[in-house]
């Protein structure tokens, strides 16, 4: 493993929707329109019904909002 990968998955949690709605405060089909609208970070498919959003993904998005 070397040092970029391991800096990307050394405490990065995997969060499914809702926990994502809870942190944006968007709902949940705010959240599936916007990933269609390419407005969102894309979830990462582990099967076909479980998508899940990285924690760093979450978090850059937030302060790239609280920064316009």
């Amino acid at each position: 493993m070397n040092e970029s990968t391991t800096q990307h998955t050394i405490g990065d949690q995997l969060l499914r929707i809702k926990a994502v709605s809870e942190q944006t405060t968007l709902s949940k089909s705010c959240i599936n329109l916007w990933v269609a609208q390419e407005k969102f970070p894309r979830p990462i498919t582990l099967s076909n019904t479980v998508k899940v959003w990285r924690q760093s993904h979450i978090n850059k998005w937030l302060q790239k909002v609280e920064d316009q």
